[in-house]
């Protein structure tokens, strides 16, 4: 049943509603940038905000839909984008003192690009940690990212801005990026749903400089949401070199057809995790909802050794690379830890980085060869709930680094296979938990799949409207809100 706010509306509603003429796009942006207007003071998720365009975008999708002629499968439907990713017209400043404003920006990154084709109506930009380097949203260009169901803790990174947005209603479709979880780990922080496709299933321009371990995908509230969004930003563009091509397929069509009969792979540790014990029982509990809907579970580890070293290789050498094209004054400016992982990535040279990829190599093929045994395999997303604001990490007496209390997102870059995150539940202390989801490479249809499956048993729960009011500081407002 709809409620009386259409920001809280799924794409789906809303763009049944517009074929109805019963609502306009006009109207569902300004509902969605009043919740902006309430809300982020105490979240901080936005960088950017754009109200004269995102007006403009709408009242232009509402005259397509009076006409009968709406431009494509999101027209008039609120969106967002991480600002790691280009925006014609808008500043793209990467979380980072560095980055020059004063630039033309004259380019959409290929899924602002698909998605501005099909009429989304962007709101702006989300925040990021500098160049989304860690797994919490901080940084000295914009402060610190809170969690909306409690503002006194992390919303996870580094798409935190996203699963932010997405979970207060402030936006429908949202972009991010995962280079090492940083879809999931926000997603299930947040309480959202977060879908890492296949590398190369969304096509990416320019080119990550952490190569191929880093994805884009969707952030929504909805299944069926990630689904279409994924549909329209898996088109094809011509400047993407390392894209797939385009598998011309509606995302959300089978997404109804359940998991009976599928073959899912439990692993509560990966073989060598520690997981917060209120987390394992929520995940054991949709475990056990899979069953109740027909899956065959075998609780089963992969049996292979945690990947961390193949993965800093992955993610510190390009780091060091970043960092080395810029001018001393620059790098003073970065953030201490990512100047902390880039000098450890200079230490290692080009040999370590080819024994690198042929360790990932050979880590990519045995877990190819574990998920053709099953279709699927489930894991926490995360082994705990969301921890303090401010902290790199859970335990800083005993954890040094984000990837410390990321044990099951990293790998799934290595390997390039889909992964999503679904929130199953609360802590006793009303947290949200994500179960992770992961297929072989290209099936990322069936991750969606399940992930629908499960949302029926577990459907969507926004935050608490208190969780959003003067828990922890208010944040500290960046001067990036006009348009260049």
């Amino acid at each position: 049943m709809l409620t009386a706010d259409p920001a809280d509306w799924s794409a789906a509603e809303l763009l049944a509603a517009y074929a109805r003429r019963a609502i306009s796009p006009v109207e569902v942006a300004r509902a969605c940038l009043d919740r902006i207007d309430r809300l982020d003071p105490a979240v901080n998720a936005f960088c950017l905000r754009d109200d004269d365009t995102a007006l403009a975008l709408a009242r232009a999708s509402e005259a397509r839909w009076m006409r009968g002629e709406p431009a494509g499968l999101v027209d008039g439907v609120p969106a967002t984008i991480k600002d790691l990713y280009l925006s014609r017209g808008w500043p793209t400043l990467r979380g980072s003192l560095t980055v020059s404003r004063d630039q033309p920006w004259e380019h959409d990154h290929p899924a602002v690009a698909r998605l501005r084709e099909h009429g989304a109506v962007f709101l702006g930009k989300t925040t990021t940690p500098e160049f989304g380097w860690k797994g919490v949203t901080d940084s000295a260009l914009t402060g610190i990212t809170r969690n909306p169901w409690n503002t006194a803790l992390t919303a996870g990174g580094s798409s935190g801005g996203a699963g932010v947005a997405a979970a207060l209603g402030m936006g429908v479709l949202h972009i991010g990026s995962d280079g090492g979880g940083s879809i999931r780990m926000p997603a299930a922080f947040c309480g959202v749903f977060g879908f890492k496709p296949t590398f190369g299933r969304v096509p990416a321009w320019p080119p990550s400089s952490f190569g191929t371990i880093s994805h884009m995908g969707p952030m929504t509230r909805h299944v069926e949401d990630a689904a279409l969004m994924l549909t329209v930003m898996s088109e094809s563009d011509a400047r993407a070199w390392a894209a797939l091509p385009p598998e011309g397929v509606d995302y959300r069509s089978g997404l109804e057809a359940g998991v009976g009969g599928l073959r899912v792979a439990f692993s509560e540790t990966l073989g060598y995790a520690r997981v917060d014990p209120e987390v394992a029982a929520r995940v054991r509990a949709a475990v056990a909802e899979l069953e109740r809907l027909g899956a065959e579970v075998q609780a089963v580890d992969p049996g292979e050794p945690d990947p961390i070293g193949i993965f800093d290789r992955h993610w510190f050498m390009p780091a060091a690379w970043t960092l080395s094209k810029m001018t001393p004054d620059q790098r003073m400016l970065v953030d201490p830890g990512l100047q902390a992982v880039a000098e450890q990535g200079a230490r290692w040279g080009a040999f370590d980085y080819l024994q690198a990829m042929q360790d990932r190599a050979n880590y990519g093929v045995a877990m190819s060869l574990f998920l053709d045994r099953f279709d699927l395999l489930v894991t926490p997303t995360l082994p705990i709930a969301a921890f303090a604001a401010g902290q790199l990490v859970a335990d800083p007496a005993t954890q040094t680094r984000w990837t410390d209390w990321t044990p099951f997102t990293y790998p799934f870059n290595l390997t390039q296979q889909p992964a999503a995150s679904l929130p199953v539940g609360l802590t006793r202390d009303g947290l949200p938990v994500g179960l992770q989801i992961v297929a072989g490479k290209h099936r990322d249809a069936l991750v969606l799949r399940a992930a629908r499956a499960l949302e029926h048993a577990f459907p969507f729960r926004a935050p608490p409207a208190a969780a959003t009011r003067a828990r922890g500081p208010a944040r500290r407002r960046p001067n990036l809100d006009a348009a260049p």
